[in-house]
């Protein structure tokens, strides 16, 4: 019996090893992009990193929601922080590609509904040493693929 499973393992191995997919035919690729950063936030200062980016990076993106600009944003913090390169994942979704290009009219849009208030506490975000609190790992921009 043990025989007979390593073989079909074997074949299922070898299988998938010369795999053959096709986009669109075997899975789907979403139109959507997710701009993925990962940051090693320094011990000690998860929740002091997550209320400045509270007040800044957090608002930001619900403006950019409330706009059209981004569909979705979303932070991710390990249960292991001490366990690999990072320990928190910020993200933001956009419609598709073109939304990532730099767009005056969307630029002007969000700084006028941001609003001189909010100017103050993203300078409030800045005078709290984030760069001190963090190190950025990585930036990847990715998309989800579903397979059929």
């Amino acid at each position: 019996m043990l025989k007979i499973l390593l073989v079909l393992v074997s074949a299922m191995s070898c299988r998938i090893a010369i795999a053959d997919l096709e986009p669109y035919r075997d899975y789907d690729i979403s139109e959507s992009v997710w701009s993925v950063s990962t940051i090693n936030v320094v011990s000690n200062m998860d929740d002091a990193y997550l209320e400045a980016i509270k007040s800044a990076w957090a608002e930001g993106n619900d403006v950019a929601i409330k706009l059209g600009h981004i569909q979705d944003y979303k932070i991710f913090r390990s249960d292991l922080p001490q366990s690999g390169d990072f320990n928190l994942v910020l993200m933001v979704k956009y419609k598709n590609s073109a939304d990532l290009a730099p767009n005056k009219e969307k630029y002007e849009a969000w700084i006028k509904e941001w609003g001189d208030a909010r100017t103050e506490s993203w300078a409030e975000f800045a005078d709290q040493d984030v760069a001190g609190m963090r190190e950025i790992t990585g930036q990847y921009i990715m998309r989800e693929i579903t397979l059929k």
